[in-house]
């Protein structure tokens, strides 16, 4: 199929960019997702924003409290930042499981975060991290926490005239780990659920924080807190009873590719390795 008719604008400026976001518009980036909504008529803009020609907004900047990815800094090229992968290592983990290398290459970090894809990797990872998102208008900015970002699949609390032009990621605290689990029916498929999961440890190598964030179990990124659940040993973790937590407390809905059921399963297992292997994470960054 192709797309319905809509106006094209290829800004020079940012102020460009904002001034034409009036109406039905959608920005257009990588592009990776809305072009698809766009040729199957599932998205019908009447404008079409286009930011390539925006350089400004291709950017990956690395600080002590951070990572700051601009608008246009694509997937492939945030997973190849070694500043990126120091500061916080769950963004290049889980960039390892979207799509295939075509759509990394053009796909755009901020933009996943904009489509809001229940199923994606990225929502889940800012929600799990408590990150934030920053968003731009003609009016000014504003900085949108992860839990207040993500409202509906493919939603958005970003109005009409808001362009996301930036998303921070938190450092990595001092021994704390992270890991990315998910199972597709195929590398690079939407997964049939995900767990992106953080945990911390004190100095005595005892839990003391036990975070997982979920895609692909509900309408959008769910963040468990399973430190009570977890052991407070890292060595000799209680993995498995978070995972049974986390079965309790999900609640997916079932499809044409998974049932309720072994979604819910699948959150489970996965939950316990992800923790797990965050742990181990933890622990070698200690014994560096």
């Amino acid at each position: 199929m192709k797309p319905p008719p809509f106006d094209y604008v290829a800004p020079r400026t940012l102020d460009e960019a904002l001034r034409a976001l009036t109406g039905d518009a959608k920005v257009l980036a990588g592009g990776q997702s809305l072009i698809p909504l766009l040729n199957m008529r599932l998205a019908a803009p009447a404008r079409l924003v286009d930011i390539n020609r925006l350089a400004a907004l291709d950017t990956v900047e690395t600080t002590a409290e951070g990572v700051r990815i601009g608008a246009l800094a694509r997937h492939a090229r945030v997973a190849r930042d070694p500043g990126a992968a120091a500061a916080q290592p769950l963004i290049r983990q889980a960039l390892g499981h979207v799509a295939h290398p075509a759509v990394r290459n053009r796909g755009t970090v901020v933009g996943s975060l904009a489509h809001a894809d229940p199923a994606a990797e990225l929502p889940a990872v800012l929600a799990v991290l408590g990150g934030t998102v920053e968003a731009a208008s003609a009016g000014g900015r504003r900085t949108i926490p992860a839990a207040g970002l993500f409202t509906g699949p493919l939603e958005t609390c970003l109005r009409p005239d808001e362009m996301a032009v930036s998303a921070f990621f938190p450092a990595l605290p001092r021994r704390t780990g992270t890991a990315f689990a998910e199972t597709a029916r195929r590398h690079g498929d939407y997964a049939l659920a995900g767990v992106a999961a953080v945990v911390t440890l004190d100095e005595d190598l005892r839990v003391t924080s036990a975070r997982a964030g979920y895609l692909s179990v509900a309408a959008t990124p769910v963040v468990l807190d399973l430190t009570e659940a977890a052991a407070p040993a890292a060595r000799t973790g209680g993995w498995a009873a978070a995972g049974a937590r986390a079965r309790e407390l999900l609640d997916p809905d079932g499809d044409v590719h998974a049932t309720a059921a072994y979604r819910r399963h699948l959150a489970g297992v996965l939950t316990e390795r992800a923790l797990r292997a965050a742990a181990d994470d933890a622990l070698r960054r200690e014994e560096r």
